[in-house]
């Protein structure tokens, strides 16, 4: 399914639970449910894998299992090889899961124990152990069966959610399935779009089960996915009497000695989205190099707290971080503008800086851009803390620092004043590279500088940075660089 048609609303795996009661409630059986979810799975399995006659289903002891016992009944009838494996106690199935075991059995398919048995002959193999209610972690048994699916190297279907993936976080929780495709139900878990989950899940197939939305309608989405609908218009077009004054005015500080590429990229990136003008504040022995690489810079000496406010007094946003190192001078260039009235994007080495002030106070609209690393400084946390629950990691930000927080990372997320949370699932690995952040940085400058307020052109900064490296990486994701990423933008933020 193309992420178009997905819905943009996410939720955590206790508004997922509290929507199945509401459905049950609302008169849709969960047997009726699991049947449902069965036959969607089993026809995105023979979909994908059309040549395929010969499946394997693992089967938990939860309501997961139910789906698998669903699916394994109709690739039987279809007369498909099917060999199904229970893991954990099967006497500890409720009631409607229960039903499709019987269903299953009274078809002639034996139910197996599953005891470390490897899987090397030609299948597919269908992953319906752990659901979205995993807590904690995986239990050995189960990691034993995880194991043995991820080493067959066989296709593997996850049914939900592959098995060991937090529905609310994205964390592996100690072992999980690398799914090749995930069939997901009723709504989307916002944990199949972040940290790990993606690349467990593989293609996601989601299928609403003739379940109307108004059922759930009592409980609001946890987080937004970042669509090209919310973005339309957002940029009107142009008077032909305009000119580059009604655009903004961008200033980057940074560029301290040897850095200077990364203020050079921020500068590029606001331009190559139609900021009016943009200058660089920078070093005295450096501010000359960024004229001869790129001549619509206008680039300023700031080697005090009294240049640079002197500065200020002509542009309309500005983005600290790029290339700014964490010197004297740096510092002294960041509590300088942590004074300012003016409208602030904290990034980078910035952020560097700004975890080791004892006080943050800006009271103008801001917002701050951490990796993962970054945002574990900041909150005096472990990278892989973050990782592990990027969503209370954004969170805690934002209390801390106030503002926009931009989470970057796999699914990045945006989190305004306002406590909404957008998710983008556009973007690719190889945009792990130099100089991808400053032209994030650089881009939402340029659109705030236009007129878009501050929440919003970090969001839609983050989604046409993702969209514009998807492009860039048409022919592959090796070797893309921060650079390529300029006339894409151009053609993309002109789409709008």
């Amino acid at each position: 399914m193309e992420r178009s048609t997905l819905p943009q609303e996410l939720y955590t795996q206790e508004q997922v639970a509290r929507i199945d009661r509401e459905i049950v409630q609302q008169g849709i059986p969960a047997v009726v449910l699991m049947e449902r979810a069965g036959y969607f799975a089993f026809k995105t399995l023979t979909s994908t894998w059309p040549e395929v006659k010969t499946i394997t289903v693992l089967c938990g002891s939860g309501n997961n299992g139910g789906d698998g016992y669903v699916l394994a009944r109709l690739a039987h009838q279809a007369g498909f090889t099917v060999m199904v494996y229970q893991v954990g106690n099967p006497k500890s199935l409720k009631p409607e899961a229960r039903t499709h075991l019987e269903a299953l059995m009274a078809n002639g398919v034996k139910l197996l124990s599953y005891q470390g048995q490897t899987f090397s002959h030609p299948t597919v193999i269908v992953d319906a152990l752990l659901g979205v209610g995993l807590q904690g972690a995986v239990r050995a048994d189960y990691q034993k069966a995880i194991q043995a699916m991820n080493d067959s190297e066989e296709p593997i279907l996850a049914i939900d959610i592959p098995s060991g993936i937090h529905a609310s976080t994205g964390a592996s929780m100690g072992k999980a399935v690398r799914a090749s495709a995930t069939t997901t139900f009723i709504v989307l878990k916002q944990g199949l779009f972040t940290a790990e989950g993606p690349q467990y899940a593989g293609i996601l197939k989601w299928n609403d089960l003739q379940v109307p939305s108004s059922f759930f309608a009592s409980i609001p989405p946890a987080c937004f996915r970042l669509v090209d609908a919310a973005f339309k218009g957002t940029l009107p077009k142009r008077s032909r009497s305009a000119h580059k004054g009604f655009f903004g005015h961008v200033l980057i500080v940074g560029g301290n000695f040897g850095m200077q590429g990364a203020a050079l990229l921020a500068g590029e990136a606001a331009l190559s989205v139609g900021a009016g003008r943009v200058s660089v504040a920078t070093r005295r022995e450096t501010a000359h190099l960024l004229y001869l690489a790129c001549p619509e810079l206008m680039c300023h000496t700031a080697e005090t707290a009294r240049e640079l406010s002197s500065i200020l007094k002509r542009v309309s946003i500005v983005a600290v971080g790029p290339g700014l190192g964490q010197d004297r001078w740096a510092k002294n260039m960041l509590r300088t503008l942590l004074k300012s009235p003016l409208p602030l994007i904290i990034d980078a080495d910035a952020l560097n800086c700004l975890a080791q002030e004892k006080r943050f106070s800006h009271r103008a609209e801001h917002v701050i851009t951490p990796h993962p690393g970054e945002a574990a400084k900041l909150l005096h946390k472990t990278a892989e803390m973050v990782q592990n629950d990027r969503f209370s990691a954004i969170y805690a930000l934002q209390r801390q620092y106030g503002g926009c927080v931009v989470l970057k990372g796999n699914g990045t997320l945006i989190l305004d004043e306002n406590k909404t949370l957008s998710l983008c699932d556009r973007g690719n690995p190889g945009m792990a590279s130099a100089g991808m952040g400053d032209v994030l940085t650089g881009v939402i400058a340029g659109l705030h500088a236009q007129g878009v307020p501050l929440p919003k052109a970090s969001q839609l900064g983050v989604y046409l940075h993702a969209k514009a490296g998807d492009k860039a990486a048409q022919n592959g994701e090796l070797g893309i660089t921060a650079g390529s990423l300029m006339h894409h933008l151009t053609s993309l933020v002109n789409a709008l």
